[in-house]
C-alpha cells in the first residue's frame, strides 16, 4: 500500500472545519436540488451530478449499462430479481499532486418511486427542512450520500487544501441488483480503499461503521402433494385419500431448523458473537398452503420461502452447496417427496466482506468521526448484503460505509424519508478528514 508524505494538520483540519461553515447553505441546497432533480428521473439527477464533478476539476465520464450484462461471479438471483432497464453511472476523477493514496468514494442516487404523493405530509420532492430534518423522495436511500461527496471535495478546494493522493468519485445505480458499483470497477475505476457513503438503517448515524457485511442468501421450496380424488366440494371427509404437502414441507422445515441449529454451534465469527451473541441465521419467513377462506378444501401445493445470513469467512458457493443438500436429504428421507422431490428456486444470493477494526482505512475514518462528533464509532457488522462487499470482493479493494442520522425509508414502505441536517453537515466534515488523512493533505492551494 501506498505511504502518505503528508497527513492532515489540525490547523488545516480547522480551515476545513471553517470553509465548511461558510458552505453551509450550498450543501444544504446541493441535496435540495438533487432531491428535486429526483422527480425528473435518473437522468437529470446523474446530469446534475456530473455538472458538479466538473466543476471541481474532476475528468469526468458517463458509463451507460444494462445491469443483466454485468457479470457477478460471487453472487446468484433469479433473472427477474435484476433490473432490465439501461442505466447511467456518472464518475469523476481528480488527480492528486503525488505521493499519496488513492480513494474511491461511492454512493448511489437511485431511489424508490414515490406511488402515494398524498402520503405525504412534505412534498416529496421539494425537500422541506422542518425541526431539523430534510425531507425527500430517496433523501436517506441514497441522494445524501451523493450530495455527501461532492460537497466534502468542494469544501476542501474552498479551504485552499489539496491532496497528494487521486480521488475517484462515482454516482452508481444500485436499486433493484442494478451493480452500477461492479460496473464502475469493470471499467478500471480501482484505488487503494473505498468508502461507501449510505446513512445507516440502524438509526444512530455517524455513530458507526460499516466495516463488515454479512452474506446473505434467500430461496424458495415449493412441495406438491395429491388432492383426494373425488368431486365433492367438501374434502374433509376424503383428506386421508391424498397427500398433504403442508405435512411433506414439515419435514423439509426440521430439517432446516436443525440445520440452524447446527450452524449456531459450529459457526463463530467474533464480531457478530460481540454484536448479537450469534454468527448465522436462518429465517423462515412464510410458509403458504391452502385458502384461509375455503377451511374444506384441499391444496396440492405449499410454499416456504426464507433466508440464511452467514459471516465473511464462509462462501456463497460453500452455503449454498450445503442448504441444497440438507434439502436433498430430507426429500430422499421421505417416500412421497424422494418421488415428488420439492421444487428449490435460489432467489438472492450474494458474499460477505469484512476489514478488521486495526486496518488502516477503518482506523482512519474512525479517527475522523470521533474528531468531528466527539464520539468513537461502533463496528457495525450486521448489515447483510452492504455494498461494501463489492470493491473488497471484486478487485481487493478495502471499504468502510458510514453516513448520517436518517430515517423513514421509502424502501421499507414509510413515507416523508429525512435526514437530519446536522448530522449531514457533519458527515461533510468526518468525510473531508477521511480524505486529508487517506489521501494526504497537498500544500495550501490557492481558491481560483
Amino acid at each position: 500500500m501506498i505511504s502518505n508524505n503528508s497527513v492532515s494538520t489540525p490547523e488545516w483540519r480547522e480551515r476545513l472545519k471553517n470553509a465548511l461553515e461558510g458552505q453551509r447553505q450550498d450543501a444544504i441546497a446541493l441535496l435540495q436540488a438533487l432531491i428535486a432533480r429526483s422527480k425528473e428521473g435518473e437522468q437529470a439527477v446523474q446530469s446534475l451530478v456530473a455538472d458538479r464533478m466538473q466543476a471541481l476539476g474532476c475528468a469526468v465520464e458517463r458509463l451507460s449499462y444494462w445491469p443483466r450484462a454485468v457479470r457477478v461471479p460471487y453472487e446468484l438471483s433469479l433473472p427477474n430479481t435484476v433490473d432490465p432497464g439501461e442505466h447511467l453511472n456518472v464518475v469523476g476523477k481528480l488527480p492528486g499532486s503525488g505521493g499519496g493514496r488513492s480513494l474511491l468514494v461511492f454512493a448511489h442516487p437511485d431511489s424508490e418511486l414515490v406511488t402515494d404523493i398524498e402520503a405525504w405530509q412534505y412534498d416529496p420532492y421539494g425537500g422541506t427542512i422542518d425541526r431539523g430534518r430534510i425531507h425527500g423522495c430517496g433523501v436517506a436511500d441514497d441522494l445524501v450520500g451523493v450530495a455527501i461527496m461532492v460537497a466534502s471535495l468542494d469544501v476542501i478546494r474552498v479551504a485552499g487544501l489539496g491532496l497528494q493522493g487521486d480521488v475517484t468519485l462515482a454516482s452508481t445505480i444500485s436499486k433493484r441488483r442494478a451493480q452500477g458499483i461492479v460496473n464502475v470497477l469493470d471499467h478500471g475505476y480501482l484505488a487503494d480503499a473505498s468508502l461507501y457513503l449510505h446513512p445507516a438503517e440502524s438509526g444512530v448515524g455517524l455513530g458507526e461503521i460499516k466495516g463488515i457485511t454479512q452474506g446473505l442468501l434467500s430461496f424458495r421450496i415449493t412441495v406438491r402433494g395429491k388432492i383426494p380424488e373425488t368431486t365433492e366440494p367438501t374434502h374433509t371427509p376424503f383428506l386421508h385419500l391424498g397427500i398433504s404437502p403442508l405435512e411433506k414441507m414439515f419435514h423439509i422445515y426440521q430439517a432446516l431448523s436443525q440445520l440452524a441449529d447446527r450452524r449456531a454451534q459450529q459457526v463463530n465469527y467474533p464480531p457478530l458473537e460481540e454484536a448479537v451473541g450469534r454468527s448465522t441465521n436462518l429465517n423462515v419467513a412464510s410458509i403458504h398452503y391452502g385458502d384461509p377462506n375455503l377451511p374444506t378444501r384441499v391444496s396440492d401445493t405449499c410454499i416456504l420461502t426464507g433466508s440464511l445470513t452467514f459471516p465473511p469467512t464462509e462462501s456463497l458457493t460453500e452455503v449454498h452447496g450445503r442448504l441444497a443438500t440438507v434439502i436433498h436429504e430430507a426429500a430422499a428421507a421421505d417416500p412421497w417427496l424422494r418421488d415428488h422431490p420439492p421444487e428449490v428456486e435460489w432467489l438472492v444470493g450474494v458474499s460477505g466482506s469484512g476489514l478488521p477494526r486495526e486496518h488502516p482505512l477503518y482506523q482512519t475514518a474512525s479517527r475522523a468521526v470521533e474528531r468531528v462528533t466527539g464520539n468513537e464509532p461502533k463496528l457495525n457488522p450486521l448489515h447483510a448484503s452492504s455494498d461494501i462487499r463489492n470493491p473488497a470482493l471484486y478487485k481487493g479493494i478495502p471499504t468502510v460505509g458510514l453516513g448520517p442520522l436518517a430515517g423513514s425509508l421509502s424502501q421499507i414502505g414509510l413515507t416523508d424519508e429525512w435526514v437530519d441536517v446536522e448530522d449531514y453537515i457533519r458527515a461533510i466534515e468526518v468525510v473531508g478528514n477521511i480524505l486529508l488523512d487517506w489521501c494526504g493533505a497537498a500544500a495550501a492551494k490557492r481558491v481560483a
